[in-house]
């Protein structure tokens, strides 16, 4: 088993992540370029030798529910090979089941936009793509409490919720971009 200051140096040999110390002496290590929403990499790794490293999007059998890889009893090579993958999962959009449960990060917006079609918030205005680059519009009307795919000028469908429409998307093969 890998001391705490071996782990610890693996780890910050990934100049990617960045350290954010926690309570109690753990440390946790974001990757601020991820794609998705979730930015915590390695969680909680602790003097003690314990610590989880997010391998969500790995087919990985180790991790459990939340998706966290205990490293405590972890080799050095284990390690770099789990943290290496681990980026990797998160530095892009795949269409796998585990990744489309998670939310993709918006992209930053320009300093100066057109007000016509952005004005609704993000979260009852999004942008979805495919790998062919169609794009589809999801958005939300109070007046008729629905959730609208537009297509260009075109109504595609309407749904109740907004997770039915997410789901339809995700059938479809569209990934959120916005």
């Amino acid at each position: 088993m890998l001391t705490f200051e071996q782990k610890l140096s693996i780890i910050e040999s990934f100049p990617q992540l960045q350290r954010k110390d926690v309570s109690l002496g753990r440390i946790n290590f974001q990757y601020e370029e991820s794609v998705y929403e979730r930015k915590n990499l390695v969680y909680h790794l602790h003097p003690n030798g314990n610590g989880y490293v997010y391998a969500g999007l790995l087919n990985d059998p180790r991790k459990d529910a939340k998706g966290l890889v205990n490293i405590r009893d972890l080799d050095a090579d284990e390690l770099h090979s789990l943290l290496s993958q681990s980026i990797a999962s998160l530095s892009e959009l795949t269409d796998s089941p585990e990744a489309i449960a998670i939310t993709p990060k918006p992209p930053k917006k320009p300093k100066e936009e057109p007000a016509a079609e952005l004005d609704a918030p993000d979260s009852l205005q999004q942008l979805w793509q495919d790998k062919q680059g169609n794009t589809l519009v999801l958005r939300y009307e109070d007046d008729a409490e629905l959730w609208y795919i537009w297509a260009l000028d075109a109504l595609d469908c309407a749904f109740e919720t907004e997770a039915e429409s997410i789901e339809y998307l995700a059938e479809e093969g569209f990934r959120r971009v916005k």
